[in-house]
């Protein structure tokens, strides 16, 4: 994939993102908590379904930067307002704290795509879905630790990084095949 066509994916995919998530985000009949987790599940379908393309560990770089503008959507409702790139840098925080976890997902993403291309593109759908979930997940408490200014505590976020990915890869699997059919919305 080249870099204009992943420019355009993401672009398309951000103002698809936009028009859902600013209808949840100016809610005021939903929690935040509501807010958060409605966001967190559109944006792991949505690069879940993003995924699918073919190209082995190309991954990276089209689902950080929709992963990062999650963080800045989570941020805002938690009343910490982050930039794309300060959000990028949050990921990479927190990627070093759940350790090599995610770089190991990323490794299996790209085995799975280089081997069995349209099976793999498949089989990545419930590990995408997972582990974008956990990343909201531990980038929301992040912020919510950040707007009571208290530290995280890195055990904290690595169990919650666990047992969330555990339990949305497994969801994932569920979703499987309308996440395969949302993917449809982003293809030129």
């Amino acid at each position: 994939m080249s870099k204009e066509a992943q420019g355009n994916l993401i672009s398309k995919a951000k103002e698809t993102l936009k028009k859902e998530i600013l209808l949840i985000e100016n809610r005021t009949d939903i929690s935040d908590d509501d807010k958060v987790t409605r966001i967190i599940k559109i944006f792991s379908t949505t690069c879940a379904a993003l995924a699918v393309q073919p190209i082995p560990f190309a991954d990276i770089f089209v689902l950080t930067p929709i992963q990062a503008f999650m963080g800045t959507r989570i941020g805002a409702i938690r009343c910490v307002p982050v930039s794309d790139a300060k959000a990028t840098d949050i990921i990479k925080e927190i990627t070093g704290v759940v350790g090599l976890g995610l770089l190991a997902q990323q490794l299996v993403i790209g085995g799975y795509k280089t081997f069995i291309p349209f099976l793999g593109a498949l089989t990545t759908i419930p590990i995408v879905y997972g582990m974008t979930y956990a990343i909201g997940k531990v980038i929301d408490v992040y912020f919510i630790k950040k707007s009571k200014n208290q530290n995280f505590d890195p055990e904290e976020l690595k169990r919650i990084w666990e047992e969330t990915l555990k339990q949305k890869k497994a969801e994932g699997k569920e979703k499987r095949k309308d996440i395969w059919e949302s993917r449809k919305e982003y293809e030129a």
